[in-house]
């Protein structure tokens, strides 16, 4: 059975960019549902429960017809918030440094086409979805929660939650001004060691 991780950091601590009210409703209340509808979808699968989530959720083909779409969206959410926590940081914003830099610069021409390129994305998105920077630098998207590793690509570097609960206490329906705001709490120390693997 899956549970809610802890965040490494408190609620009021990405204040700078997102507030102690949206961290605290998205992680105990948009999480934990997540993580409590994953868990009886899995009740009725039996042996599905036995592998790991990454492997799961890319082998859904082989989890019952009856939840799939159940694991397939709580699933996906668990992962796919238990990862962004990790992708931001009280200490983060900036730049990156060392070797994803360069690659970022050659890739887009520099770190702000980057930004720019990432934000037009995310932007872009229509509904609720997910933009993800890849391990090959690309950027792509992704519908409800789903994620790359459902359709057989690796798994993300940095992923953005752009479902309006991430945003809509303080930036109301103003998708870009969340977008710009999140920058300044990227992990990209974090992100910069799981691109060196």
């Amino acid at each position: 059975m899956y549970s809610l991780p802890n965040l490494p950091y408190e609620y009021d601590a990405l204040s700078r960019a997102i507030s102690r009210d949206i961290m605290e409703l998205h992680h105990t209340k948009h999480h934990q549902a997540y993580v409590d509808k994953l868990n009886a979808a899995l009740d009725l699968a039996p042996g599905v429960a036995e592998r790991d989530l990454e492997s799961i959720l890319t082998h859904l083909d082989a989890v019952p017809e009856s939840v799939q779409t159940a694991i397939r969206n709580n699933g996906g959410g668990h992962l796919n918030h238990s990862l962004f926590w990790q992708w931001m940081s009280p200490d983060g914003g900036g730049e990156p440094t060392g070797v994803l830099a360069e690659k970022l610069d050659d890739h887009y021409g520099s770190f702000q086409q980057f930004v720019d390129s990432f934000n037009e994305k995310a932007t872009g998105l229509f509904g609720s979805g997910w933009v993800w920077l890849m391990p090959d630098l690309e950027i792509i998207t992704t519908p409800n929660q789903d994620n790359p590793i459902m359709d057989g690509q690796a798994k993300p570097l940095l992923g953005l939650d752009v479902w309006e609960h991430a945003y809509y206490l303080d930036y109301k329906n103003v998708r870009a001004d969340y977008i710009k705001a999140w920058w300044d709490v990227v992990n990209w120390q974090r992100i910069a060691d799981d691109y060196h693997q």
